[in-house]
């Protein structure tokens, strides 16, 4: 970057306009400049047109003072009693770091008002900093460039303009301070499960008839002596070797989230749907709604509670209860609710069934399966060909029976020698069940849906319904895509702590994490919605905040803390979002070569998110 002076005659004057430029190479290696600051005019032409008087901080007297700036090269008037002199020729640039991807953090986080939240919760808790602050930087970390603790501290507080953002120094990113912080917030769980609800009803006008309800799991690093609840158990991550505690949670249609719980890691799916039930019914008291589950959730005893109860559900089936009703299901018109994609309905004693037929299921189901038979029956052909012991056969049949899956070696029927017999090809036979091999076939494609919906005022019509709860089960996805976000781009897993009340507080920063995420979805959805919130962030992340340090002629520097002029794509988000970022902050002066080696994280004046310039106190040394 350098310095760039442009002259212009004007009016029979000459007047100079300065700005920051970076050079940099195009796509055919050809030098392109970008203009990363513009400085505006120092001229000399006339008294009026050179003074340019611009309010300052002054970190020695603590005060904001006026001041009326000259280029170094020209004499100051001598009638100026506050006048102050800069070097431009010595213009440095310091400590480039990220703004616009944090600054939008801190939006989110205003517009789901968790500062208020916050502030009234934790305000009795002592400390040199708000704890709200802190929480906040360690949730914005989590949405913008997610790392633990130590990275925050040690890294990240330094690349981001977090420090101007929440108008605080160094001191907010202290490393025990932000372990500490974990420590406070973890019994305020259920109150903000449900300040966000009011919020989603607010902001999204968000419906909570349909409840999506999944589990999953996470996993840790390190023997976790001191965290009852990490154990061994059914791994999602494909880690069993690592102790592990299962999430459950529960969200809306849009992928909004109103509640979760963190369980023992060898916990049974099917023995967390009552107690969540509870829970539910415990935060937002009674209502009529339908949960959503995967067929693998809910016990027969649990649904039978849940029927006697009054509570509609819609669940997943296994295909084998397919034979029980296919008497009844093939009088049942087809309907097409999607493109290759067929419904139809039975209702049955107090439950109702959906079949649901898809075109491109069935044919990677037969693939699949016709994949595995071709191997299996090329295996037993080698098998036949080759003279090996009895008790080898059937090693070896078990092995290939165990590949092939049992839905397809039961379409294969084996002749087996017996103990007494030798092995060829008379005692040893592999025969397709032709029969089986077609009934199979009929059923690629086909999955089955239970539901109980015990309302008498339900829409009416039987075609209705099995559209309707067709697409209900189909809102299944927005629950694995925030388990997908949460272990992917917030970085939910692996978990290093070793104490158990600060993992379940991980867990809380990483749900705030998720919910910024959401709420900027739901706000791309209207104007931009091929867009996804970890996109808009990267792009974001391309404005970049830094300090502009000028010397002055008494030995001071003046300091401009400015960011980057958004990119067209950028600029074109923030119009979309109906954004417009801050105002500059304003300059400050400050005693030159002594504190040069400051980290520059005092930020006075500051500004937040959105509001004013406020003043805050200076940085601490570097650690």
């Amino acid at each position: 970057m350098y310095l760039r002076c442009h002259s212009r005659k004007k009016n029979g004057k000459r007047h100079r306009y300065w700005s920051v430029v970076e050079s940099r190479r195009g796509g055919r290696g050809e030098p392109v400049q970008r203009q990363v600051l513009y400085l505006g005019e120092i001229n000399d032409s006339q008294e009026a047109a050179w003074r340019k008087t611009i309010a300052v901080f002054d970190e020695d007297t603590r005060q904001t003072e006026q001041l009326a700036l000259f280029p170094a090269d020209r004499p100051i008037p001598p009638d100026e009693a506050n006048a102050l002199a800069v070097v431009l020729t010595e213009l440095r640039l310091r400590r480039p770091r990220s703004f616009g991807d944090c600054w939008l953090g801190c939006l989110l986080w205003d517009e789901l008002g968790l500062s208020d939240f916050w502030d009234r919760r934790l305000e009795s808790q002592r400390g040199d900093v708000g704890w709200r602050k802190v929480l906040q930087l360690l949730v914005v970390n989590r949405l913008c460039a997610p790392g633990s603790e130590l990275a925050v501290h040690a890294r990240w507080f330094d690349r981001s303009a977090m420090d101007e953002l929440l108008g605080t120094d160094f001191a907010v990113a202290g490393k025990d301070r932000l372990y500490r912080c974990l420590d406070h917030i973890l019994p305020y769980k259920d109150d903000l499960c449900r300040h966000l609800t009011e919020r989603w009803k607010t902001l999204f006008d968000a419906s909570f008839d349909v409840l999506l309800y999944d589990l999953t799991s996470t996993y840790f690093e390190g023997l976790c002596a001191e965290i009852p609840k990490a154990r061994h158990g059914y791994s999602r991550d494909g880690r069993p070797d690592c102790r592990q505690v299962v999430i459950a949670l529960v969200v809306t249609t849009d992928g909004l989230p109103l509640a979760y719980e963190v369980l023992a890691g060898n916990t049974a799916d099917h023995t967390t749907l009552a107690d969540f039930l509870a829970k539910i019914e415990a935060l937002y008291g009674k209502a009529r709604r339908v949960w959503v589950m995967d067929r693998g959730v809910p016990t027969e005893a649990t649904l039978e509670q849940m029927r006697r109860e009054g509570v509609a559900y819609l669940v997943g089936t296994p295909r084998r209860q397919l034979k029980r009703l296919e008497r009844e299901l093939i009088r049942r018109p087809w309907e097409q609710v999607h493109t290759g994609v067929e419904v139809k309905l039975l209702e049955q004693e107090s439950e109702l069934y959906v079949l649901a037929r898809s075109v491109d299921r069935r044919r990677k189901e037969t693939a699949i399966r016709r994949r595995r038979l071709k191997r299996l029956v090329q295996g037993l052909q080698r098998l036949q060909r080759r003279r090996i012991s009895r008790d080898t056969l059937l090693k070896k049949i078990a092995l290939l029976q165990k590949e092939a899956g049992p839905s397809v070696s039961s379409l294969v029927t084996i002749r087996e020698p017996q103990p007494e017999e030798p092995v060829n090809r008379d005692t040893f036979r592999c025969t397709l069940d032709r029969a089986a091999w077609r009934a199979a076939r009929d059923r690629d494609g086909c999955y089955l849906l239970r539901g109980h919906l015990p309302w008498a005022d339900f829409p009416t019509g039987l075609d209705k319904q099995a559209s309707t709860l067709w697409a209900w089960y189909m809102q299944l996805v927005q629950v694995e895509e925030a388990f997908k976000t949460l272990k992917s781009d917030l970085a939910l897993r692996p978990v290093h702590h070793q104490i158990e009340s600060r993992v379940e507080a991980h867990v809380l920063v990483a749900f705030l994490g998720y919910c910024l995420t959401v709420t900027l979805r739901m706000k791309l959805r209207p104007c931009a919605a091929g867009l996804t919130p970890r996109a808009v962030l990267h792009t974001l992340s391309a404005v970049q905040m830094v300090d502009v340090a000028i010397p002055t002629t008494d030995g001071r520097e003046l300091l401009l803390r400015r960011y980057t002029e958004p990119e067209p794509e950028a600029a074109m988000i923030l119009e979309h979002l109906q954004l417009a970022v801050p105002p500059q902050p304003p300059p400050r002066i400050r005693a030159g070569q002594a504190n040069q080696a400051d980290r520059g994280a005092d930020c006075e004046p500051g500004y937040g998110a959105t509001g004013p310039p406020t003043i805050s106190t200076r940085s601490a040394p570097k650690m």
